[in-house]
């Protein structure tokens, strides 16, 4: 693969609209220092040793746009490599199966590994990857690998976050058996937070470039459903704020616990306020 073509480049066509396949890799992509771009893994390696480190362990990083992206090429080059590690920025990771779509959220230090050939050919699926934020990747292959040999502590970091990922992975499968779409909404977004959540005076505040449809794709529900749960969420001031924006009041035990005294039926005098305030 020639160095021009690397840049990854969205859609041309607007979030839902089902028409030209997503568009390949194509333009120049610039070497970067591993290390510099992922703290934890410097730190995986003794201080004296980080320089030499630092100068072997490099890799071509690149950039892609809000949109759908074709990361084929890319998993094509990784090869032997450890995968595609997210430096910064957000990814949509979905599966398409019998016309249901289950999305998982990657973000900074999360590992993408080239998937699997689908031996299950009865019911099939389709992956397909959407940049929610301008998101930079850095492409760690086999010659990454083989430069990296002197300090297995690096590979040791990534291949953990590959087991990290699988168990993220079952919290979300927990949730979503969860049978009031209020409970899921609100484990998920708990869930979230502990990773892109803020502290603020009231409890925790959570922005992400997520619409109600990514969210219901998250937790097992269509887009209507999710945005009247919401609803009623924020009249009992357990979850206020608009897409994208939420505000988390009191606490994960606060919430479950009013939502299981309202069997499901939130009314607004059932309001987490004063639990917030003790926050």
């Amino acid at each position: 693969m020639s160095d021009g073509d690397w840049t990854l480049r969205p859609l041309a066509r607007p979030f839902g609209l089902s028409a030209s396949p997503a568009r390949r890799p194509d333009s120049s992509a610039l070497y970067g220092y591993v290390l510099d771009l992922d703290d934890e893994l410097a730190e995986g390696v003794e201080i004296r040793m980080r320089p030499s480190a630092r100068q072997h362990a490099t890799a071509k990083v690149l950039e892609a746009d809000p949109g759908e992206c074709d990361l084929s090429l890319l998993f094509g080059a990784v090869g032997s490599g450890p995968g595609l590690l997210i430096v910064d920025g957000l990814i949509a990771a979905e599966t398409n199966l019998a016309g249901r779509t289950v999305t998982e959220l990657l973000g900074r230090t999360d590992l993408l590994l080239p998937p699997e050939t689908n031996e299950d050919e009865m019911i099939g699926g389709a992956s397909t990857w959407r940049v929610l934020a301008r998101t930079r990747i850095a492409v760690l292959d086999g010659e990454f690998l083989d430069r990296i040999r002197a300090w297995p502590q690096i590979s040791h970091v990534l291949y953990r976050r590959s087991e990290h990922r699988a168990t993220d992975l079952t919290v979300l499968r927990a949730i979503s058996c969860q049978p009031k779409l209020e409970v899921r909404l609100v484990l998920l977004l708990w869930h979230l937070a502990v990773r892109w959540g803020r502290v603020e005076p009231c409890g925790l505040r959570l922005t992400l470039p997520l619409t109600h449809r990514l969210v219901g794709q998250m937790v097992g529900a269509e887009r209507p459903s999710v945005s009247h749960a919401f609803s009623r969420l924020s009249q009992a001031g357990i979850v206020t704020g608009s897409a994208g924006d939420w505000h988390l009041r009191g606490s994960v035990a606060d919430h479950l616990n009013t939502l299981l005294e309202c069997g499901g039926l939130l009314r607004p005098e059932h309001s987490t306020h004063r639990s917030a305030e003790r926050v």
